[in-house]
């Protein structure tokens, strides 16, 4: 061998076996890592709801069933709040804020089932 690649072959060596002396690894998260794990679940549950409701809306839309112009338009603003206020249950789980999550997310649930429930109403 050449003497650069030994050198390169101790250099490697000692590089893992100081990555694994340090105990540095990567691995899943544990709930004592991340103590407001549970509200960022909830977030992004709420999350994925809103974007059914969108897509429930789209579709509806799409296929020019909305029922009105003006429940249309409500049915964007329901859809709106509720974004705006997922973006605010993220800020409140960030700060470990979990009642504030909670009640927030339930305000995103509320919108959402005006939207969904507004989106299947049809033209008459």
């Amino acid at each position: 061998m050449r003497p650069y690649t030994i050198s390169l072959s101790l250099l490697s060596m000692f590089l893992s076996a100081l990555l694994m002396a340090t105990g540095i690894h990567a691995g899943p998260l544990e709930a004592a890592d991340r103590p407001n794990q549970e509200s960022l679940k909830a977030v992004h549950d709420a999350e994925h709801e809103v974007d059914h409701a969108w897509e429930v809306y789209h579709r509806a839309a799409l296929g020019g069933t909305v029922a009105s112009p003006k429940l249309q338009a409500e049915i964007e603003e329901h859809l709106h709040q509720a974004r705006t206020l997922i973006t605010q249950a993220h800020e409140a789980a960030d700060h470990g804020d979990r009642r504030q999550v909670e009640a927030l997310i339930k305000q995103v649930h509320i919108h959402t089932a005006h939207a969904i429930e507004g989106s299947k109403e049809s033209k008459q």
